[in-house]
């Protein structure tokens, strides 16, 4: 069991802005919150492919084409970071992944909605990938070395995808009123669901308390609501974009934008499975994985015979 005096002098070295690293000592409780907290970021990057990959062969170019191809595969890259950082904590990858797909893990909410037009493509560079920028770079000054070299790398791919979302929601909303209206559809059905990306308010998080404390994470789900708020609400204007939030507003004394109550009952029926999308999409990630089961099977067989190969010629 962790002791009083372990626990102190962990904590200091957390306080004192150390990183720490795998085989370093720490809490069973920090390792098991950064697992669940790693995993779920993971999970999330590979099933974020699906939304955007069913528009690959319908974008409307072929430069829009190899855009959205190169996206979807740095989706994947930063799944693979994220579950090999995971990995340095103990835990197995193939245990991870079947832990959300048959079991009870979670990936974000955000990808349990339909992409019903090639705007809801623009719209999820725009919003979804600048929400993850926002929140990630916040995981980049992570108190656990992997998870935070790991973000610095992701970081750098998603601030460019999100410009790529912007530049072609800004093209839309510039084009003919059919692609302007449809733009603004887009961003209609998104923007509140991005919001709620974040988190729930930090009085009904049971997790971010903790996270703080031990530097995993160093802002609350509100204060990155709010900075992205902020800079959205700019964005929005530049390229004639409306907000679909009544109750936005400026407050001169804060310096803040103020907006409208988020439809948490939403949130919490997506998180436990009753989104628009949760069963397509886990249906669509087991048969991938099912069906791809010979294709490890043969790697390991490869895998194996080489290092016999190896052995035998030393």
């Amino acid at each position: 069991m962790d002791t009083p005096e372990q626990l102190e002098e962990f904590q200091q070295r957390i306080d004192n802005g150390e990183k720490i690293e795998p085989k370093d000592w720490m809490p069973e409780r920090y390792r098991k919150q950064l697992i669940r907290i790693m995993s779920q970021h993971a999970h999330s990057e590979i099933v974020g492919m699906l939304p955007e990959g069913n528009w690959i062969t319908r974008a409307p170019s072929l430069k829009r084409k190899m855009v959205l191809l190169a996206k979807v595969q740095d989706e994947a890259g930063h799944g693979l970071y994220l579950y090999s950082g995971t990995e340095t904590l103990g835990v197995k990858r193939q245990d991870l992944i079947e832990d959300y797909l048959y079991g009870n893990a979670k990936y974000s909410s955000i990808f349990n909605y339909p992409t019903l037009t090639y705007a809801d493509i623009c719209v999820i560079g725009w919003l979804v990938d600048g929400a993850a920028i926002v929140n990630q770079t916040m995981l980049a000054k992570s108190s656990y070395g992997p998870y935070s070299r790991a973000n610095v790398r992701i970081c750098k791919e998603e601030s460019f995808h999100k410009k790529q979302g912007y530049e072609m929601l800004a093209k839309m909303a510039d084009g003919t009123p059919e692609q302007k209206k449809m733009a603004q559809d887009a961003v209609n059905r998104w923007w509140w669901a991005t919001l709620m990306m974040f988190g729930p308010h930090d009085t009904d998080s049971p997790n971010s308390a903790e996270l703080i404390k031990w530097g995993v994470k160093t802002k609350t789900n509100d204060e990155l609501r709010q900075h992205f708020v902020d800079r959205m609400v700019m964005e929005a204007e530049a390229i004639g974009i409306e907000l679909p939030d009544p109750n936005l507003t400026y407050n001169e004394k804060t310096g803040h934008w103020e907006f409208g109550e988020i439809p948490w009952d939403e949130f919490w029926s997506v998180v436990k499975g009753d989104g628009p999308m949760n069963r397509e999409r886990m249906k669509a990630r087991r048969k991938a994985y099912e069906e791809g089961e010979w294709v490890r099977e043969a790697a390991k067989e490869y895998a194996r015979k080489k290092r016999l190969q190896n052995e035998k010629a030393s």
